[in-house]
């Protein structure tokens, strides 16, 4: 990809994190928000949401590290595996034990006594279906293939960017970030195809330019 689309996936991608979170903040902490609409304090909204933009644009670039890592650690994993299927075999595994332990590990350190542990096993299961609707998307425009390395990304590599609020378990902040960090990363995977088509035609452009 020419480094004017790496620019233009950036910068978008910052601006679905940014939105995303202005709107997710507003509805997820709505008891704390309330009092400022009720008054219609139009300068306190303002603030506020400038504020939810600038917390959206930081979840925004942590996605796209963990976008970027997941492409390197892809090809490290074909390189090693030196077969789809194995290599697929291996992420599905990850993806289980990745849900497993967000069930389990969350309920074992955050859930009192008598607590259910479906609200845990909720999560993650919410999760597993966004990633799978998202592979599927992926496979339609590109190939079946996409299908489990799709899902590991949404999965595996959205519940380690959101690790560090996960650890806390404040309840506002964990729906705060996950909701930006599904469409960020969603946003990435789906759009990467598109950028990569645009790129090299661009560069193809260039290439049959006479030099001077």
């Amino acid at each position: 990809m020419t480094s004017r689309y790496w620019v233009k996936l950036f910068m978008s991608t910052l601006l679905v994190g940014g939105l995303t979170t202005g709107v997710v903040g507003f509805i997820v902490r709505w008891n704390e928000f309330e009092p400022i609409f009720t008054s219609f304090d139009l300068l306190e909204i303002l603030s506020v949401l400038i504020w939810l933009i600038g917390v959206g644009f930081i979840f925004s670039v942590l996605s796209q590290a963990g976008f970027f890592a997941y492409l390197t650690v892809h090809r490290f994993g074909l390189g090693i595996f030196k077969s789809h299927s194995l290599w697929n075999a291996v992420q599905v595994i990850l993806i289980l034990f990745v849900l497993f332990d967000l069930v389990y590990l969350r309920y074992n350190a955050f859930a009192g006594k008598g607590d259910s542990i479906w609200p845990y096993v909720g999560v993650a299961a919410f999760i597993f279906v966004v990633g799978a609707a998202v592979a599927v998307m992926k496979v339609k425009m590109t190939s079946k293939e996409a299908f489990i390395p799709a899902v590991f990304f949404m999965v595996v590599v959205t519940t380690i960017e959101w690790v560090p609020v996960l650890r806390v378990n404040e309840e506002s902040w964990v729906y705060l970030m996950i909701f930006p960090l599904l469409v960020c990363n969603a946003y990435q995977l789906l759009i990467l195809q598109k950028l990569n088509k645009a790129s090299q035609e661009q560069r193809q452009k260039i290439a049959k330019k006479p030099a001077k």
